[in-house]
């Protein structure tokens, strides 16, 4: 019998999440966003009651100036985000959802659920608990060897 890897336990993990997300979504209609722009809008609609900046986007989804700007670029070309400028810095510009993009999020944040509840199903809260203990070592290993 094969040794498993992590690695590939948790990209095929991620891919069969993906899929099934974008099932959920596509039988709901909304097939405007991607994935990442899903969990984008969810992260700006949680946070609205402050500011946000690209530099926050980098740092909550641990992303590269460049993804993200092309991310956002994206999301703006869409009509999902506009980005103001700020009265006491003029090189920044915080980001603010569309209505557009708050009746979409309504509609992803009910997929998410879905898809949580699927992905809990007949696992115990202890066993939850280990997971997340566990997926907590492996992201700090991860971050120890990217350094």
């Amino acid at each position: 019998m094969k040794k498993r890897e992590i690695g590939f336990e948790i990209c095929q993990c991620s891919r069969l999440i993906r899929r099934c997300m974008d099932s959920v979504t596509a039988k709901n209609r909304v097939d405007e966003v991607t994935g990442t722009h899903g969990w984008a809008l969810g992260y700006f609609y949680h946070n609205r009651d402050r500011d946000i900046y690209q530099k926050d986007f980098e740092a909550e989804f641990d992303i590269r100036r460049s993804t993200a700007s092309n991310i956002l670029a994206l999301m703006e070309k869409n009509g999902l985000i506009v980005r103001e400028s700020v009265p006491h810095d003029a090189r920044l510009k915080k980001i603010l959802l569309t209505e557009k993009a708050l009746n979409l999020h309504r509609e992803i944040d009910t997929a998410i659920k879905k898809t949580e509840e699927g992905l809990a199903e007949g696992i115990s809260q202890q066993e939850l608990d280990a997971f997340f203990a566990t997926a907590d070592k492996i992201r700090k290993n991860i971050e120890r060897m990217t350094v």
